[in-house]
């Protein structure tokens, strides 16, 4: 059996080739020390433990749930995008449940996107953006993050010809990779390109509650006339360390969310009942549960950060999400320099390679990991002789 062209082209998955590598490593004898995956360690709060344990023994939650998501959790992430964002938003047209956030970022371009389209997608950026583009037979325009624009990327560079072929433009502040954050007046540009161009923007929001030192980052549906233009994603996993409960949302354009849950109920059943009752605990937990996960990743950001300077390393602490984007040393690859560090210390991180061709010279850190094991892997780097400068 031939399988499709569509997935002869796609290459494994980025995260599922590391879980690969240290797979093999652990198997050779080699303690592993991971900072390649931004899984949160931390358990999910225990109220929302205590919800879904409930809502699971209620046997009205165990048929088929409603597609577009539970009126009431609807009704929670409105509340909670007003309370955080100041941000109003119609439960019923402009919210839409996902089986994690990853799962309507990877459909909305079969919602938009003919074969021989065009979507902007930022480089470096999360893999799912192109993946997405790709099975829906469209092509991904890379832009560039460069570090000389604050790894924004450069919509006036756009060509007019690409710009119009475009239907989606993809963005994710705070970054994952680089760590980089954005302001206001760069949604505003945004806003006013998409109206140009009268193309979707699609907002990753993941990392809007990992922040630091008084930071805030905005939603892109703060900017005036965003939700003409464009939806934003969100999700529960990073913010209140439920990566494995698979719970998020889209928001915003309500032709845009109609165009989704359409697809998704010719697709999926949506998610579990008593896992979106999980949700709504989650939302409504007071803030001290956020500002308690925001010092531990703050405090394990200054950690390495000062471990890695120790060693040569150029880097400045970054503002938002659970990753630090560092440069490797001149002359190394970031694939050459990551096989470098499992090999000589057993710690795991991520190519930067993998997440575009402008990633390449940098290598990824992430701050899911105990302290005990990031002072032992930076213990390791310095014991192995990596050196920055």
């Amino acid at each position: 059996m031939q399988t499709a062209r569509r997935i002869q082209a796609i290459p494994p998955y980025l995260f599922a080739e590391i879980d690969r590598k240290i797979a093999q490593a652990r198997a050779a004898g080699v303690d592993v020390i991971s900072f390649g995956i931004g899984d949160p360690d931390r358990p999910t709060p225990i109220p929302v433990v205590e919800t879904l344990q409930q809502a699971a023994a209620d046997p009205a939650n165990h048929r088929y749930p409603s597609y577009e998501g539970l009126p009431a959790f609807r009704q929670a992430v409105a509340d909670w995008y007003a309370r955080r964002f100041g941000v109003q938003l119609d439960p019923d047209k402009e919210i839409v449940s996902l089986i994690g956030s990853k799962e309507g970022i990877a459909h909305i371009a079969l919602c938009y996107v003919n074969p021989g389209d065009v979507t902007l997608v930022p480089d470096p950026g999360y893999p799912v953006y192109a993946l997405g583009t790709l099975f829906a037979g469209g092509s991904p325009y890379y832009l560039p993050l460069l570090p000389a624009r604050g790894f924004l990327p450069d919509l006036s560079a756009i060509p007019s010809d690409v710009a119009r072929r475009a239907r989606i433009l993809y963005l994710n502040y705070p970054n994952n990779p680089t760590g980089a954050v954005v302001s206001p007046d760069f949604f505003a540009e945004v806003v006013e390109f998409a109206r140009s161009y009268d193309l979707l923007v699609c907002h990753d929001a993941a990392y809007t509650e990992v922040s630091f030192d008084g930071y805030r980052p905005p939603s892109f549906l703060q900017t005036p006339d965003a939700k003409e233009v464009g939806i934003e994603f969100h999700s529960l996993s990073k913010t209140y360390n439920m990566t494995g409960w698979r719970l998020g949302w889209a928001c915003g354009n309500p032709e845009a969310i109609e165009a989704l849950g359409r697809l998704k109920t010719n697709i999926d059943s949506g998610v579990f009942q008593a896992i979106q009752y999980a949700g709504i605990t989650a939302l409504r937990l007071p803030d001290r549960f956020i500002e308690e996960m925001r010092a531990v990743y703050q405090r394990r950001r200054d950690l390495l950060v000062a471990g890695l300077r120790s060693l040569g390393a150029p880097i400045e602490p970054p503002k938002a999400t659970i990753y630090v984007w560092v440069p490797v040393p001149e002359g190394e690859s970031s694939t050459s320099f990551a096989t470098k560090l499992l090999e000589r210390a057993g710690v795991v991180v991520t190519p930067g390679v993998g997440y575009g061709a402008a990633g390449e010279g940098y290598i990824r850190f992430s701050l899911s990991i105990p302290d005990d094991r990031l002072r032992t892997g930076l213990a390791r780097l310095q014991q192995a002789g990596v050196r920055w400068k």
